[in-house]
C-alpha cells in the first residue's frame, strides 16, 4: 500500500515541473513537445538573485521580479540548460503557462 502512494505522490510531483505544449514548438533544428522543470528542486536563493540581476541589467524593474515573463525564461533556462531565446520565443499562451508553472511552483504550499 505504501509503494501505491509513494507512485501517486511522484507522478503528482513530476506533473507539477513538467510543462506539456498544446502544439510543438520549433526552435533552431529541434522540436519540442515539453520541457521538464524537474531541477527547479535544486534551485537555491543565489539562482533567484542572477534572474534579478539579468532583469536589472535590462532596465527592467518590478516590485514582484518572479512573476515577470523574462525571470521565469531566465528560471526555464537555467533548470533545462537550453537557451534561454528558446523560451523567450514561446508563443504568447505557452510563455504564460510557463510562467503559471514556475511561479506556481515558488509559491507551492508544503
Amino acid at each position: 500500500m505504501s509503494d501505491s502512494m509513494d507512485l501517486t505522490t511522484s507522478a503528482s510531483a513530476e506533473s507539477d515541473t513538467l510543462l506539456t505544449l498544446k502544439k510543438p514548438y520549433q526552435f533552431e533544428d529541434k522540436t519540442y513537445t515539453e520541457f521538464d522543470l524537474s531541477g527547479m528542486e535544486r534551485l537555491t536563493a543565489e539562482d533567484m538573485i542572477a534572474a534579478e540581476k539579468l532583469l536589472n541589467r535590462a532596465g527592467m524593474f518590478s516590485p514582484i521580479p518572479e512573476m515577470t515573463v523574462e525571470y521565469v525564461c531566465f528560471i526555464a533556462s537555467r533548470v533545462t540548460k537550453l537557451p534561454i531565446e528558446l523560451f523567450k520565443g514561446l508563443p504568447p499562451h505557452e510563455a504564460v503557462r510557463l510562467k503559471n508553472k514556475v511561479t506556481g511552483f515558488f509559491y507551492g504550499t508544503d
